[in-house]
């Protein structure tokens, strides 16, 4: 009976996994039949062999996502918490005039 709704009406599918970004996995309100996108975009039946290939990606997924969560707390910086240093070490040119350096020019970062 719950077929017959589809064969009139259509299919109504929902998504069921979000594998990855571009990747999900459709099931249908109604008959229960399941669908994913292809490489291509397009959605076609979810066989055992789309299912483990689709389980594949989510891991995959899931962990580069975590990786650059995890590395991105090292690469931002508030640079409201730095302190400012003052350097007065001066280095001698090749034309043996003292030359200081810009701290400004300098980031310093605090173990």
């Amino acid at each position: 009976m719950k077929n017959i709704h589809c064969k009139v009406f259509g299919h109504d599918f929902r998504v069921s996994r979000n594998v990855t970004y571009h990747v999900k996995e459709y099931t249908c309100k109604n008959c229960k039949k399941e669908l994913t996108t292809n490489g291509s975009g397009q959605l076609i039946e979810l066989t055992p062999k789309f299912k483990e290939i689709n389980d594949v990606l989510e891991r995959i997924h899931v962990k580069r996502h975590m990786r650059s969560i995890d590395n991105s707390q090292y690469v931002t910086a508030d640079y409201d918490e730095l302190e400012p240093i003052h350097i007065t070490h001066e280095v001698k040119s090749s034309d043996d005039q003292p030359s200081t350096i810009n701290p400004a020019n300098l980031l310093v970062f605090k173990h």
